[in-house]
């Protein structure tokens, strides 16, 4: 199973990835940064969810453009 994750977060991070594409990256470490400046929220565990999600979706986008360029 994988994991369960809130609207919350998931509007959250994809709204960031939108605004700002070229500001994350795939380590988790440097959007946790990105995120904490950009977003004024007490909890870690929130900051850290979703930095986790936006490094989910951009090597999941990642993976999406290497597989299509290989069917080329």
């Amino acid at each position: 199973m994988g994991k369960v994750r809130t609207t919350l977060v998931k509007r959250t991070a994809r709204k960031l990835l939108e605004m700002y594409p070229d500001l994350f990256t795939g380590d988790f470490e440097h959007n946790k940064r990105v995120v904490s400046e950009l977003i004024e929220y007490k909890s870690k565990k929130l900051r850290n969810q979703i930095a986790g999600y936006i490094t989910h979706l951009v090597n999941a986008r990642r993976k999406r453009e290497r597989r299509e360029k290989e069917a080329e």
